[in-house]
């Protein structure tokens, strides 16, 4: 993988091995089950406009670090302001992560990345992505996501380079930090193609 490429009109271009694009779709599915998974506890209100509107969201944190890590508090240490703007915001949020994770599996899949449990003989060895404008905004915020999700479940944190590359490379920490530096990569070089 070369990283993406500016391509006309504002599209990017990338082509991936069969095991990158396939690595890749296995966590943006991480992503998209964590995101719809789990139930938060959603606030009933007797105001009739609210009831009308549907304004039943969470007003509690989630309890996993990682989705609290994407979708964290609007407000440092005011839980019952932080609550209310989760109440209004937090279910468009998770769908709207949702849908550019599924954006970025269908530009991986439309690019030549087959079905889970096809016959992949005769499949392409590679995957061409050809992103336009929309697709690569989705891409980058999907990117990001996918970067905290790592970086919370691995305890990156800023100024650890030293730790890493100390890091024996029979440790699985190590081969998932790989990964989170090559989703680095993969950002960067689509930020390159907006300049």
């Amino acid at each position: 993988m070369s990283g993406f490429k500016r391509a006309r009109r504002g599209r990017a271009r990338a082509t991936f091995a069969m095991t990158e694009a396939g690595l890749l779709r296995g966590l943006l599915r991480q992503i998209i089950e964590l995101l719809r998974d789990e139930s938060p506890a959603r606030a009933e209100s007797e105001d009739p406009l609210v009831a009308l509107l549907d304004f039943s969201g969470p007003v509690d944190a989630p309890e996993d670090p990682v989705l609290a890590r994407l979708l964290p508090d609007a407000y440092r240490d005011d839980d019952e302001h932080s609550g209310e703007f989760r109440r209004f915001t937090e279910r468009g949020l998770r769908d709207g992560k949702v849908n550019q994770a599924l954006t970025m599996i269908e530009s991986l899949e439309r690019g030549g990345l087959g079905v889970d449990g096809e016959d992949w003989e005769g499949v392409a060895a590679d995957v061409e992505v050809d992103l336009d404008a929309d697709e690569v905004q989705a891409w980058l915020r999907g990117l990001t996501d996918l970067r905290l999700a790592l970086a919370e479940r691995l305890g990156v944190t800023q100024d650890d380079d030293a730790v890493w590359e100390a890091m024996s490379y029979d440790d699985p920490r190590a081969a998932m930090h790989d990964i989170y530096d090559w989703l680095g990569y993969l950002q960067d070089s689509l930020v390159r193609t907006l300049r």
